[in-house]
């Protein structure tokens, strides 16, 4: 499914991107934001983005150079657990609960239609606007899970922490974002610019993150750190169980 491999890019990788520009400077506890420089600054978001246990994420953009937008909404944990869901335009939508090894997920008429054109208005009507039900750790339902996993951004993170070669870092001027002051810090190389915006105030937070270059763009929003992921599924009335169904008739999403 195209709108989840770009959510996992989108937030995932832009987020690596972002917050992996520098591997040497620390900042002490009582620094002031504003006294820092870009490469401290982007240290301590790092540092402050892989403490959270959950947060939420929203992300828009298009990263194949097609112009058309697709979003993702999600709160999720390092657990797995996560609510929300993807938006691919005319391309259709789908909702995502994952909680525990289980994983809900309801389509829209427009994806049945466009991602799985043989045979996917049999299941929409099936589904009849209820969730399709599944086992989360099902390998065709793999790219949906891996983005429900606060982990997976970290892991991303973390294995980009070295990065030897992390262009021009510029620090700007206080802005705001959402209302609260941010510090956008950004890097520069060759036509791409990524840009993260760091809480100003509180924990260094990012809380915005922009890429933009010759045929790709994007941004994603973080907010509701360590807020945990609402616990509520969808009720058996409201679902459908298609895990026999998923080796047989369903394509990975």
């Amino acid at each position: 499914m195209s709108g989840h491999r770009w959510a996992a890019r989108a937030a995932a990788g832009t987020a690596a991107v972002a917050l992996t520009l520098t591997s040497g400077a620390v900042a002490q506890a009582d620094d002031d934001i504003d006294s820092l420089s870009a490469e401290e600054i982007v240290d301590r978001s790092r540092d402050a983005l892989l403490g959270v246990s959950s947060l939420h994420l929203s992300a828009r953009g298009s990263l194949d150079g097609s112009g058309s937008d697709v979003s993702l909404d999600l709160t999720l944990d390092r657990e797995g657990n996560c609510v929300g869901g993807v938006d691919m335009g005319d391309e259709g939508s789908v909702e995502i609960v994952k909680r525990g090894n289980d994983v809900w997920l309801k389509p829209d008429a427009a994806f049945w239609e466009t991602h799985v054109p043989i045979g996917g208005s049999a299941f929409d009507a099936i589904l009849d606007g209820r969730y399709m039900k599944a086992e989360a750790d099902h390998p065709r339902l793999l790219t949906v899970t891996e983005v429900c996993d606060l982990d997976t951004f970290r892991e991303l993170i973390e294995d980009n922490a070295d990065v030897a070669d992390r262009g021009t870092l510029t620090k700007g001027e206080r802005t705001e974002v959402n209302g609260a002051p941010a510090v956008p810090v950004t890097r520069a190389e060759g036509r791409e610019r990524v840009t993260a915006y760091v809480a100003a105030e509180g924990e260094p937070y990012p809380v915005r993150i922009t890429v933009r270059d010759a045929s790709e763009e994007g941004t994603v929003n973080f907010s509701g750190f360590n807020t945990p992921v609402p616990t509520a599924t969808p009720s058996a009335d409201e679902t459908v169980d298609v895990t026999a169904l998923l080796g047989r008739s369903i394509k990975p999403v």
